[in-house]
């Protein structure tokens, strides 16, 4: 009987201690960024950086709806032929929100293209002092 409990008393402190090591293992890989792939491979983790250069765009490698052909817009991911068509028709725009708030694209497609565009404010021509006739 003796045997039995110093057994498991053996058992259960070899559990606990594989236990308190794997958990002390698994914050050390998190607090270093590492990840463990599909393969099992273990790699560094770059989503942090990945995210900090889309925010970093400069202004001038942003693609402007008021202003970009049809080219231009296609190229973005999501955006094809008629969504390209309805943005151009759509122009003037004062903010990029504006897309969806006009339902112009769906937010889903929004999502994926608003970290690449903009929409820079369009100046108004003034009709009135052009001479033009009625």
């Amino acid at each position: 009987m003796l045997c039995k409990d110093t057994l498991r008393k053996n058992m259960f402190r070899g559990n606990a201690v594989r236990v308190l090591v794997l958990i002390c293992v698994s914050a050390v890989l998190a607090v270093t960024g590492y990840t463990q792939t599909s393969s099992g491979a273990t790699q560094k983790a770059t989503t942090k950086a990945t995210a900090a250069e889309k925010k970093s765009t400069k202004s001038s490698d942003l693609l402007d709806i008021n202003t970009a052909t049809a080219e231009q817009l296609d190229a973005l991911p999501g955006i094809g032929d008629a969504y390209s068509k309805k943005i151009i028709a759509g122009r003037p725009y004062n903010t990029k929100r504006d897309l969806i708030t006009r339902k112009i694209i769906p937010e889903a497609t929004y999502e994926k293209i608003k970290d690449q565009i903009i929409a820079h404010h369009v100046a108004k021509t003034d009709t009135k002092g052009s001479g033009a006739t009625k």
